[in-house]
């Protein structure tokens, strides 16, 4: 999606971990405006940097200088906007019978941006780094062991089995060279104090003569403020920003907007220990009495994509066709609601003269998502439900949560690039606030993480078709993220979650 956006964007700089957190964590929305004001010539293609905060792409965690990462550095694999895996550092790989051991031959000919040559201890190195960052140690959950073979291959041992285990690993590949580290992507990061830049790699095994650009500098920022106003001077040519957001900054001006899809998730989780919800046929009935598109248009500003089974719609998981077995319909609520056992008095829903009667439970540190939330509840009150929004302090929320004390929430969850939602719906999974347990979904989750190709898409199929019988949650949508840029100064990009600069070489640059 592109578009022209102004005038006091709000615009989030902090980077989601790559993982399950301990709470679903909350965003915020503004509300764009567009501009009237006519764009300038085209400035230097310029990226910003935050030179104190260290270049590590593995142990960082200033979400600007991880973006430069996508230039520098790359993994085993990559994903693209579907999040299908592609080889880049991996030549081939093969995996054993019970799907627990993964040999991995690398490429031949790689070489870093000093020459030295890649080899499998550097591999192994660098994902036992990322086994305790802070940014990718969800990923190794079930990665047992990583090791070099004799013959330069890596072995990767796993306590479960996952048959997408290669969606996990575009891990940057680094050799550790002082504050710096080496890599193999199309660029080299060189400087020292205030002054950096990004220069073509003459090693590249794809040719640096290829690129566009063969310098890029960057401009040494220290804080919000200073962003915003390089931004706003066209000093930088383009941020990467969530619109939705919390702790957002305040872009002013004109300039053009790209989306790209996330695996974050916006859902409605259900308690199914007590209260109403505990009827799975009360739950299916909440399936369809959300208005999905309604929050994405007029809360989200379309910067998410409406969903219905929890998988990116991008995704050739998804099955539109159940998704539409799924979608807003009070009609179909109102049947299910009848088969569950309620009648509907004086435009409420009840049984055996008890009313109907839900909470959902909103935090209200992200003014977006309360709006969201108060969206969804209108959604029950106008179905005829007595829907109470609790609007409650994120300690309270998060509490309440843990207390089981909601019939509904709104959360917020980034699942990892596998879609893996063990810990939603396993038994004492960390996001598993509802208390769901359900051994069939439970053997069909296990059968869809072991399943790999076209075995993965049926596998699929069958988890998200059981979980629609007996519901965990309610997926509202998947967000969008967006970047930023210069008017009239680019096309052709496709950034990813995972690299701001994928597939750089084919852009577009005035």
């Amino acid at each position: 999606m592109r578009k022209i956006i102004a005038a006091l964007l709000a615009a989030a700089l902090c980077l989601g971990l790559a993982g399950c957190g301990p709470a679903p964590e909350p965003e915020v929305t503004p509300t764009p405006t567009p501009s009237a004001t006519p764009a300038p010539e085209p400035a230097e293609f310029a990226l910003a940097c935050y030179p104190s905060a260290g270049f590590h792409p593995i142990t960082g965690t200033n979400r600007t200088n991880l973006n430069l990462a996508g230039l520098v550095y790359e993994g085993l694999f990559e994903l693209d906007q579907e999040f299908q895996v592609h080889n880049v550092l991996c030549a081939s790989y093969t995996v054993s019978e019970d799907g627990l051991t993964w040999s991995f031959r690398l490429r031949p000919g790689v070489t870093f941006s000093d020459g030295s040559a890649l080899t499998a201890a550097d591999v192994v190195s660098s994902l036992e780094a990322a086994r305790t960052s802070a940014l990718y140690s969800a990923r190794f959950a079930d990665i047992g062991a990583v090791s070099a073979t004799a013959d330069g291959g890596v072995t990767v041992t796993l306590t479960r089995a996952n048959g997408n285990l290669p969606a996990l690993l575009d891990i940057p590949i680094v050799r550790e060279a002082g504050a710096v580290p080496l890599g193999t992507g199309s660029y080299v990061l060189t400087g020292a104090g205030e002054s950096w830049s990004l220069t073509a790699n003459p090693n590249w095994r794809q040719g640096a003569e290829n690129l566009s650009l063969q310098s890029i500098p960057l401009r040494a920022i220290h804080e919000a403020d200073e962003l915003i106003r390089a931004f706003d001077t066209r000093e930088v040519t383009l941020v990467s920003t969530d619109l939705t957001g919390t702790n957002s900054l305040g872009f002013s001006g004109s300039f053009d907007t790209v989306d790209y899809p996330t695996s974050t998730m916006l859902y409605v989780g259900f308690n199914t220990v007590s209260g109403p919800c505990a009827s799975a046929a009360v739950r299916q009935a909440l399936l369809r009495a959300f208005d999905r598109s309604s929050v994405v248009t007029a809360r989200l500003s379309r910067h998410a994509q409406a969903a219905a089974l929890p998988v990116s719609p991008v995704s050739p998981l998804y099955d539109a066709e159940l998704a539409q077995s799924l979608a807003y319909d009070t009609g179909a609520a109102e049947e299910l609601l009848t088969q569950a056992g309620y009648s509907r008095s004086d435009g409420v829903w009840q049984r055996r003269g008890t009313p109907l009667s839900l909470t959902l439970a909103a935090p209200t540190n992200n003014p977006t998502r309360l709006d969201a939330a108060e969206l969804l509840a209108a959604n029950l009150t106008d179905l005829g439900i007595q829907a109470e929004l609790a609007a409650l302090s994120w300690d309270d929320y998060v509490q309440a949560l843990e207390a089981g004390d909601f019939d509904l929430y709104l959360g917020e969850v980034r699942l990892t690039a596998d879609f893996d939602l063990t810990a939603l719906i396993t038994p004492g999974g960390a996001l598993n606030y509802g208390g769901y347990s359900n051994a069939q979904a439970t053997s069909l989750h296990s059968a869809f993480r072991a399943a790999s190709g076209t075995a993965r898409t049926e596998a699929a199929a069958q988890l998200y078709a059981q979980l629609a019988q007996e519901p965990p949650f309610a997926v509202i949508c998947f967000k969008n993220w967006s970047v930023l840029m210069q008017w009239n100064q680019l096309s052709g990009l496709t950034p990813t979650q995972q690299n701001l600069f994928y597939q750089f070489d084919q852009w577009e640059i005035s």
